[in-house]
């Protein structure tokens, strides 16, 4: 609705994932090659946990492109709400696979032909769960299963579980011990800091073709930082919604106030940062349980550098990963973002 009045190509915080505006930190690349170096070291088990809106979901998807372009087979599933078998069959068409037989050791049977043939062929076979917090215990436990392919000397099926922080809890359960025993490659996703946040926002807005620099004044990227609490879904909503405010009001400069607004109609909650500040005056407080205030730019705890990292990491990351020694990954047990950790299956 905007587009025209900004002089948009395309509207620059759709929720709609769109290949040209995907923008990764280094946290994000950090992420993706540890679950692509966990994959073709062929380490069994592989969990990625975050919030909601971190860009899970976003880093899959970039996961499976690299994957397509290697000696990796994956079946991805995004929906796991799904019974027993249901998840089983699904598995079992994404990987190709037809006439999937009803019992379940004919299943079984058929998928260790898949994978005995793939692994002579020097295939990676991999199983990809995104929403994984969703799973059930008897789901989990189905896929601990099908983690037991394996020859002598390493494992036929890579899986990686991807979910928010629940998914934690849910593998801290007694009666999946051995599924969390099994766990080699760990990773999360942190929130961005200020400066991430307004670099994600110049970048989103200048892959929408907007001219430089985008109309959000200073005052307004530190509020949409501090009321997004740097989650990437939030940042775009409030963005979204700011800008429709300024065409509504014929301005082409975003300040604080409409950024207020914006999230005021979205009934997001004044932030802690947000009522002690002057430039947030007149922010009305709404209730919020867990007030937090947002990491300073100061606080090297929470710095993520503000590139597009993602361009250097393609198409050598799957080469430079296979040409790393393992023993030197083994002990690398932080990454410089501090996300990444690899542990002995």
């Amino acid at each position: 609705m905007y587009e025209r009045f900004f002089a948009l190509t395309k509207a620059p915080f759709s929720l709609v994932p769109d290949p040209d505006c995907i923008h990764l930190t280094a946290q994000h690349a950090d992420a993706i090659s540890g679950l692509a170096f966990g994959i073709l070291e062929r380490k069994g088990y592989l969990v990625l946990t975050a919030e909601a809106g971190l860009g899970k979901t976003t880093a899959l998807r970039a996961l499976s492109q690299l994957l397509s372009e290697s000696n990796a087979d994956a079946s991805v599933i995004f929906a796991p709400t799904l019974t027993a078998s249901e998840f089983l069959e699904l598995v079992m068409l994404n990987f190709g696979l037809k006439d999937v037989p009803v019992s379940k050791a004919q299943r079984f049977k058929m998928l260790e032909r898949l994978f005995l043939r793939s692994d002579a062929e020097g295939k990676v076979m991999a199983l990809i769960v995104d929403e994984a917090h969703r799973l059930s215990p008897e789901l989990l436990e189905e896929v601990r299963l099908l983690g037991n392919f394996e020859t002598a000397s390493r494992k036929l099926l890579q899986i990686v579980l991807v979910g928010q922080n629940q998914l934690n809890d849910q593998l801290n359960l007694p009666e999946l011990s051995q599924l969390k025993q099994r766990i080699a490659v760990r990773l999360s996703l942190r929130p961005l800091d200020r400066e991430g946040v307004q670099e994600y926002i110049r970048f989103r807005w200048g892959k929408a073709g907007g001219s430089d620099p985008a109309p959000f004044s200073a005052a307004a990227l530190e509020a949409i930082a501090a009321w997004s609490s740097g989650i990437p879904r939030l940042i775009n909503v409030i963005c979204d919604n700011a800008l429709l405010i300024a065409f509504s009001e014929t301005t082409h400069d975003v300040n604080v106030k409409i950024v207020r607004d914006a999230c005021e109609e979205l009934s997001l909650p004044t932030p802690m940062t947000a009522r002690s500040s002057p430039s947030f005056a007149g922010a009305r407080p709404l209730t919020h349980q867990a007030d937090q205030p947002l990491p300073g730019p100061g606080d090297a705890a929470n710095r993520q550098p503000p590139q597009d990292v993602w361009a250097e990491f393609r198409p050598s990351l799957l080469q430079r990963l296979l040409r790393r020694s393992p023993s030197r990954e083994r002990r690398r047990t932080r990454s410089r973002t501090g996300i990444l950790s690899l542990n002995e299956p």
